[in-house]
């Protein structure tokens, strides 16, 4: 499929008014077409049925490389399903590469729910994302947490998942000191998810490392936990 193709598939469904708004919100120079998400869902899913593997990845690098909001978007969505066969090793490293580009949190999330499903395929990926939570790039130091989220929410993480949750909160530990508050958000999220589910574990992490995140973001981990004696 040819970009300028797709690209003309999408802007059928155009919001008048709608891309000045996003322009508004998100505050980042870039194209807006003024879509909504459930028309990148069903575009991404009709192009993941009909596409082979390699025109797909070729589609989203094209969408990315438009630098148009909803195009990186529907970049991200085209590589987030379950499985991506025969081999899924070119998607991660697309996801990878875009990770660098990363300027907003709308598209950082996007593409971290598709590496969620990347570094469930391939859980030996952790070790490519170690250098994450050091990087100078906001975003790369955030996709850390949030690709390794869907970990905070396991109740009874098994013996494969288990290392990789406590993988991510050494990072959590290490991200808590940063003084962004993407960041501190972001650890606070995974505490807070994590203590749904685990709360004696969360508690634990507060307890050690919980003086050197922000009070907000200290009050938010905490907020389904008892209070302190």
């Amino acid at each position: 499929m040819l970009i300028e193709d797709a690209i003309a598939m999408l802007q059928l469904h155009e919001i008048p008014g709608k891309a000045a708004k996003m322009r508004a919100h998100y505050k980042v120079e870039r194209v807006y077409w003024g879509l909504t998400t459930p028309v990148l869902d069903d575009h991404a899913r009709q192009w993941r049925q009909e596409l082979s593997l390699e025109e797909r990845l070729q589609l989203a690098c094209d969408l990315w490389g438009s630098n148009a909001h909803e195009g990186r978007i529907c970049a991200a969505k085209l590589l987030t399903q379950a499985r991506i066969r025969p081999d899924d090793s070119a998607a991660w490293q697309l996801l990878q590469n875009w990770l660098a580009d990363v300027d907003c949190a709308a598209i950082c999330d996007h593409l971290c729910l598709a590496g969620h499903r990347r570094l469930s395929a391939d859980l030996a990926r952790m070790d490519q994302m170690e250098a994450w939570p050091q990087s100078p790039h906001l975003w790369t130091r955030k996709a850390a947490l949030s690709m390794t989220l869907p970990w905070a929410k396991m109740r009874d993480p098994n013996a494969v998942n288990l290392p990789i949750r406590e993988r991510a909160l050494e990072w959590a530990a290490e991200l808590a000191e940063d003084p962004s508050k993407i960041i501190q958000q972001a650890v606070a999220e995974w505490i807070y998810e994590l203590s749904r589910k685990s709360p004696e574990r969360a508690q634990r992490f507060l307890d050690t490392h919980g003086h050197k995140l922000r009070n907000a973001a200290r009050k938010d981990a905490s907020r389904k936990l008892p209070p302190p004696l």
